[in-house]
């Protein structure tokens, strides 16, 4: 199944933590915290203005982003947990 996200939203996948600590302490599933980051899967056309101009995303598939820990709609698509959330809940993105 593919995702094409309306309007301003974009799919974003989860980027995984560590599970395991510098000192080599394994982190169990459950007292890991979801990571803030993630990987742009699609993006929306954009915004439509009042006078119906279409205001063009500042993300594109493939950028890594940041955002809340709480940010999106979570849903399952082929096995694969994504993001479902408005570009305005997204805080930078990451350079390399």
């Amino acid at each position: 199944m593919k995702l094409r996200p309306l309007a301003d939203r974009v799919i974003v996948k989860r980027l995984e933590n560590e599970t395991k600590t510098a000192s080599g302490i394994v982190i169990p599933d459950n007292a890991a915290e979801k990571p803030d980051q993630g990987e742009v899967m699609a993006v929306g056309p954009g915004k439509k203005t009042d006078k119906g101009d279409l205001l063009p995303m500042n993300v594109k598939v493939g950028d890594r982003v940041l955002f809340g820990k709480y940010s999106g709609q979570t849903v399952k698509v082929d096995g694969d947990e994504l993001l479902v959330m408005k570009e305005d809940d997204l805080f930078a993105v990451v350079e390399k």
